[in-house]
């Protein structure tokens, strides 16, 4: 049976569409003054004690098998976020942005390597279409790509990485005490980081930071992820992943108003190509499906 959607699903949904598109740029403003690690570090413990008031009746629940699950699930989500503040810190944040969302094409790939599923015409297709758009987006007049860039791109792999071990190791499981366990997973990980590589001579404390690390805890990781498990009860998969992927439309906005981002023909045709890819890649189209794929969608929407 189909969800029929309501009008505060979709607009819990825009909101974090919006807030996640912004995020951003407030990663770059605030690793101006503040390490990547440090900054991770404190963003995921406040996330985690706002997790933790939330679910905390069902905290009992925790046991083993969960805090396994979560070092897994968690490990991989530190590395995409390091990764994905690291490259924002060398390039600019709208395009960082529609780089690391690239995950989504990934996943049928990396899942199919863990699950040992053939990939689907429509994965392939968006996959093609993708790497067309990075291209444009990411190689200069030198056909080179930098650093931030190749680093944003690891960040996509490793946002797929992270989404396959949530299919792997947290089926069956509550999904606001895992997403609690890797949060505070992702925290340790970014306290040890910071505080055995990064100088704390380098933390500059002022407005911007409090805000940003306050922003990125509470609204981007703690509300958002309430919100999203409010909203996926009404509304379909489909209405869910088509509103969140204008996060990157966001990211470009806030990206040009707030740091002048240079928008570029290469870049704003490699955008769409990107987009393209990552609608196709959710609402996987029917006309790129073979007639068995058809049938068997259509039989689970009679349902």
């Amino acid at each position: 049976m189909q969800k029929t959607g309501s009008v505060k699903g979709k607009l819990l949904l825009l909101f974090i569409a919006v807030a996640w598109g912004s995020s951003m740029v407030v990663v770059k403003g605030s690793t101006d003054f503040i390490p990547p690690g440090r900054l991770l570090a404190t963003r995921f413990t406040i996330a985690s004690i706002v997790l933790a008031l939330i679910y905390r009746k069902k905290l009992k629940l925790i046991d083993k098998n969960y805090i396994k699950s979560g070092l897994i699930i968690g490990g991989f989500l530190f590395c995409a976020y390091f990764t994905q503040t690291t490259g924002v810190m060398l390039e600019m944040p709208g395009k960082s942005q529609f780089l690391s969302s690239a995950y989504c094409v990934f996943v049928p790939f990396i899942g199919g390597l863990i699950f040992r599923e053939k990939p689907k015409k429509y994965h392939i297709v968006a996959a093609t279409i993708c790497a067309t758009g990075i291209i444009l987006v990411s190689v200069v007049g030198t056909f080179s790509v930098s650093i931030g860039d190749s680093i944003s791109i690891l960040s996509s792999l490793c946002w797929a990485t992270q989404i396959v071990a949530i299919a792997k190791w947290g089926k069956d499981k509550d999904p606001g005490l895992i997403t609690l366990l890797q949060f505070m997973v992702a925290a340790m990980l970014a306290w040890v980081f910071t505080l055995t590589q990064e100088q704390s001579s380098s933390i500059e404390i002022n407005q911007r930071v409090i805000f940003g690390v306050l922003y990125l805890g509470i609204v981007c990781s703690g509300l958002c992820f309430l919100f999203q498990t409010i909203s996926q009860k009404t509304e379909s998969p489909t209405s869910v992943s088509i509103i969140l992927s204008f996060e990157n439309i966001f990211g470009i906005i806030f990206s040009i108003l707030l740091f002048n981002e240079h928008m570029t023909v290469n870049k704003a045709i490699g955008f769409v190509f990107m987009f393209t890819a990552i609608l196709i890649s959710e609402l996987q189209p029917n006309f790129l499906k073979d007639k068995a794929e058809v049938h068997i969608d259509n039989e689970k929407d009679k349902r």
